[in-house]
């Protein structure tokens, strides 16, 4: 089983931006230091609590402070964009870092209304584009735009010996789709939406055509996960994330607040109720526990990836699960 993350860059309260930038990369040189795979970042907007909103910036930053652990995007939001600068933007990090690099992308709108207004400097570019502008990147990177297509003759440059792996984010068979038609990876997120994966992958095995990149199908799933020495301890733990996206949820504060600040006693029914769906996203509990759980949906789903995210207050903490985790899949490998 290869393990990777995804990391948010989610604020802790009483900390700043900074702080929080400067924890992913510690993490992702940790993490390296564990054998993780890759590291993706997200891409998040007009947020308080997560300090992801330029990841090509991050990924620049983490490629030049590891040595060997792939770094990428988880994803960057392509309908906000143009996928000529989004292929140069990669082309770059490729050029700098051979072999390196991931492209993941999403079609998100990137938030609200006005948000998304303001990334595309009020062009109405609809979602529905995604497809197109995927199959336009795809030309791009490779530099086979066919004769008579609006932008033949335009390259994107710099010129790379090496191309940055696409993948596609989805939670849906139309995010599978979207992957199997251009011939990319496909991300599934597990830690948003647990309820539609086996129709997604099944959709996307199916329906996969073969690419210059990919000859055939290659899946990975993200999902939130919290890991410490006892039950208790990890959930404990868990108790900020649980709160953190109850709140984000609702469109409320974002960011990410100590455990023993929670009180749980004064949450409503529903909210409650809502927390534990919010678990089907997430595995706590001991190494072995996790590391199970983690098998198990490997097998159910033939995945042999898993990107982890760890949204907890504590980074030390943080740390800690990354690394039980790992210990505790490796040993159930050997």
């Amino acid at each position: 089983m290869i393990l990777s993350v995804l990391d948010q860059s989610p604020i802790s309260d009483g900390s700043s931006p900074g702080d929080a930038l400067a924890q992913t990369t510690e993490l992702a040189q940790f993490t390296e230091s564990l054998g993780y795979h890759r590291y993706w970042v997200a891409e998040h907007h007009n947020t308080n609590g997560l300090a992801s909103a330029a990841p090509e910036v991050i990924i620049n930053t983490i490629l030049s402070k590891t040595t060997n652990i792939k770094a990428g995007s988880g994803g960057v939001l392509l309908p906000q964009y143009s996928p000529l600068k989004v292929a140069e933007v990669f082309r770059t990090l490729e050029v700098f870092y051979p072999g390196r690099v991931d492209l993941g992308l999403g079609r998100s709108p990137g938030g609200g209304q006005k948000t998304r207004a303001a990334l595309t400097d009020g062009v109405n570019k609809p979602l529905s584009s995604f497809q197109r502008q995927l199959k336009e990147l795809q030309h791009f990177l490779y530099d086979n735009l066919p004769k008579g297509h609006d932008y033949y003759g335009v390259k994107a440059k710099p010129a790379s010996s090496t191309i940055p792996d696409m993948w596609v984010l989805g939670l849906s068979e139309r995010g599978a789709r979207h992957a199997a038609k251009q011939g990319t990876g496909f991300t599934y997120g597990y830690f948003i939406s647990p309820d539609a994966v086996e129709e997604a992958l099944q959709t996307y095995r199916d329906k996969f055509e073969p690419s210059l990149q990919l000859s055939e199908p290659s899946v990975n799933m993200c999902v939130f996960a919290v890991c410490a020495d006892t039950e208790e301890e990890a959930e404990y733990l868990a108790r900020s994330q649980d709160m953190w996206l109850l709140q984000v949820e609702k469109g409320l504060d974002t960011k990410v607040y100590a455990p023993d600040e929670i009180d749980f006693d004064n949450l409503t029914g529903e909210e409650i109720d809502k927390i534990q769906k919010n678990r089907k996203r997430t595995i706590i509990g001991t190494p072995e526990k996790v590391a199970r759980k983690l098998q198990k949906l490997s097998e159910s789903y033939q995945v042999d990836e898993f990107l982890l995210i760890t949204n907890i207050y504590d980074f030390e903490k943080k740390k800690a699960s990354y690394q039980k985790i790992k210990t505790a899949v490796d040993h159930l490998h050997r």
